[in-house]
């Protein structure tokens, strides 16, 4: 066997050096494209998070305007409440006994529900919340106790 050229040699290193620089070539092609494939998947991802950051937002404002809307539907109810019980206070004072012990009775029990009704329609649901939560404050032990017996009563009166 012969040795190689050095004309072989030569062209087998030029077509390595080819091969080599193709290959550089191709690798960076890949890189750039993968690159770009990376950067395109994180412009998707962040697209889609916003998208569900304002969804999101939209269904909480609903739920807030929701709410609100109940709040107020709530406080007009109570106040009607307040004005109902209010104007029965006064019927049953104009129209029951003025005489007597069941006249005391009469103005008593009335004075008692224009009172309450007043109280009901000035405070609101929201001020009578305030009143219990400041009693319950004060009072804590006492304001348990009648949970307690709330719940007694409740479970025995639903579980009958």
């Amino acid at each position: 066997m012969s040795n190689p050229s050095t004309k072989d040699r030569d062209f087998g290193h030029s077509m390595g050096e080819k091969a080599k620089d193709t290959a550089h070539s191709m690798a960076d092609k890949a890189k750039d494209a993968g690159t770009a494939l990376v950067d395109k998947a994180k412009d998707i991802a962040s697209q889609a998070g916003d998208k569900v950051k304002q969804a999101a937002s939209a269904v909480g404002d609903a739920v807030g305007g929701a709410a609100t809307n109940a709040g107020k539907t709530a406080e007009k109810w109570t106040s009607s409440a307040g004005s109902g019980i209010k104007n029965l206070g006064e019927t049953i004072e104009h129209k029951g006994p003025q005489d007597g012990m069941l006249g005391n009775a009469t103005r008593a029990v009335a004075s008692t529900l224009e009172d309450t009704g007043r109280y009901i329609e000035q405070e609101g649901l929201s001020g009578m919340m305030d009143d219990v939560t400041d009693v319950v404050r004060r009072h804590p032990l006492p304001a348990v106790l009648v949970g307690i017996g709330l719940g007694f009563l409740l479970g025995r009166t639903l579980g009958s």
